[in-house]
């Protein structure tokens, strides 16, 4: 079978490169190895996907190359998202800090992408995977059980190693190094940390206590929910400084992140001497939380039994916790791939490569990583129509 463009990876990458590709008069072809497209989308965001974020600037995003990321996000913003979500009718809502969410489900988003795929003329195949892939003068030839396809440009769109239980697989990395491209060490983001030893033991058994916190590692910082987990630490907090956090790092916790807790406890002892400290942190924490911290570090007496410096130290501690992570829980529940195909290789504007004319890489296999909050998939979006626009 002769086609234009062949697209491996019916993810949103992939769909949103075939449209713009489709759109262009050019016969485009997607491959895809699991049962059904845009899986990780039907799981995104509890089912209802948060398809982008109203804040994406290039700074939400680690890369080797800092810069490469701008020229696509320029190109395809946000705005051009929503305002294809708008023409499908698809309801959608801001959850918080500008995540877009559908009122309904994953699934109309899936189903929009196809239906645009349709109207574009291009085909959609699963369960259909790529055996061997070969470049010659007149293209590349794709042998698949269901047989050999040739295409003048190829775009790899598989997705990186994360949620290997919906069919990730190391895939472009490989094809990209038979390319003579180089890939950037991976690792697992967006992901919850473990904790070991001592560590674990201490705080195992909070698993399901929530609260507001603020996780530091180094220059970066976030601010969201934290949870404790039987392994270790979880919430949005987590996965966001998990991105930036490698082992022997140093992971730092502000629990009280709405107070200075160093000028707080202090005055709390003047207003109320005769209350223990655990009574006095389950005001502003979880008292299963306080009653640990007690046990463990901070003693629990009346308020007037603790010295004005004792409880300004301990408040300092409350403010600036350090928590020693051993690992994180990998690729299994990993939102995201860090690393990936390196982008000293590509061209930022196309997204093609600049070793083998026709070549292409885009979405999560490029090392390229955004932050928590639908700025992954507005790099899927963007990346994907940047070379749906020239293959």
């Amino acid at each position: 079978m002769k086609t234009d463009v062949l697209i491996i990876g019916a993810g949103a990458a992939g769909l949103m490169c075939a449209i713009t590709a489709g759109q262009r008069g050019r016969r485009v072809l997607v491959l895809d190895h699991a049962n059904r497209p845009g899986k990780k989308i039907l799981m995104s965001g509890g089912g209802r996907c948060n398809f982008t974020n109203l804040g994406v600037t290039p700074a939400q995003y680690l890369s080797a190359n800092p810069h490469f990321a701008k020229s696509a996000l320029a190109r395809y913003t946000p705005a051009d998202f929503i305002a294809l979500v708008e023409k499908h009718r698809i309801a959608y809502h801001e959850k918080e800090l500008g995540q877009l969410f559908c009122d309904d489900s994953s699934k109309q988003i899936v189903r929009m992408l196809l239906d645009e795929c349709a109207d574009a003329g291009v085909r959609v195949e699963t369960g259909c995977a790529v055996e061997r892939v070969r470049h010659g003068e007149a293209g590349f030839a794709v042998s698949t059980p269901r047989g050999e396809v040739h295409a003048e440009a190829l775009v790899v769109a598989s997705g990186g190693l994360s949620i290997p239980s919906m069919g990730a697989t190391g895939f472009g990395y490989e094809l990209a190094r038979q390319f003579g491209h180089a890939v950037r060490p991976t690792r697992a983001g967006l992901v919850p940390l473990t904790l070991s030893g001592k560590h674990q033991e201490h705080y195992a058994d909070l698993a399901g206590v929530a609260l507001p916190a603020e996780a530091r590692c180094g220059r970066q910082a976030f601010r969201a929910g934290l949870l404790f987990t039987h392994r270790g630490v979880s919430g949005p907090a987590i996965l966001q400084i998990s991105s930036y956090w490698q082992p022997g790092a140093e992971l730092r916790l502000d629990l009280l992140p709405d107070r200075d807790a160093a000028d707080w406890l202090p005055a709390q002892r003047a207003a109320r001497p005769a209350v223990e400290l655990k009574t006095v942190l389950a005001d502003v924490l979880p008292k299963r939380l306080a009653q640990r911290l007690c046990e463990l570090d901070f003693g629990n007496r009346p308020m007037r039994q603790y010295r004005e410096a004792e409880l300004a130290a301990i408040g300092a501690r409350l403010n600036d916790w350090l928590l020693v992570a051993s690992g994180t829980e990998g690729y299994r529940t990993a939102e995201v791939t860090l690393g990936g195909v390196d982008t000293d290789g590509l061209s930022s504007s196309t997204m093609q490569s600049k070793l083998v004319p026709g070549l292409y890489f885009v979405g999560e296999v490029v090392d390229v990583t955004g932050w928590l909050g639908g700025y992954n998939f507005q790099w899927a979006w963007a990346s994907g129509r940047a070379a749906g626009q020239v293959a």
